[in-house]
């Protein structure tokens, strides 16, 4: 249900890159949060993670416009985490969103698929995989 990647870059390169991709596809960041940072507030100690929020207006609006499928908008935005492990590589996270969206079919299915191709298309010329 969760894929990672390996990222070819640093973190704040691979933030750097996926935020430079986004527009090409016609997406837009809704935003970025910085866990780590969070965490810090909180007296805890992380390794860097960003979850960045992004949303392509032309799927969310099939979505949004329809009462029926107005239930599915917890799963709005798409959210891809970036993070450092351990190892000293940087990762990409993200849920596959289509393998979810068969379930329910119809107009979701559609959306979340195309919006699961678009990020992976993304995703796959900054990984290493």
């Amino acid at each position: 249900m969760f894929f990672e990647s390996k990222s070819k870059y640093s973190f704040e390169e691979t933030i750097k890159h996926l935020t430079e991709l986004v527009p090409e596809y016609e997406w837009k960041i809704i935003q970025k949060l910085d866990l780590q940072e969070t965490m810090r507030k909180n007296g805890k100690d992380v390794l860097p993670v960003k979850v960045v929020e992004m949303c392509k207006p032309d799927y969310a609006y099939k979505l949004l416009s329809d009462d029926s499928l107005r239930i599915y908008a917890n799963m709005m935005p798409c959210r891809v985490s970036v993070y450092e492990k351990s190892d000293g590589n940087t990762y990409i996270s993200r849920m596959n969103s289509a393998m979810f969206a068969v379930q329910i079919g119809g107009v979701m299915q559609d959306v979340m698929s195309k919006a699961f191709e678009d990020v992976e298309k993304m995703i796959r010329k900054i990984t290493v995989e």
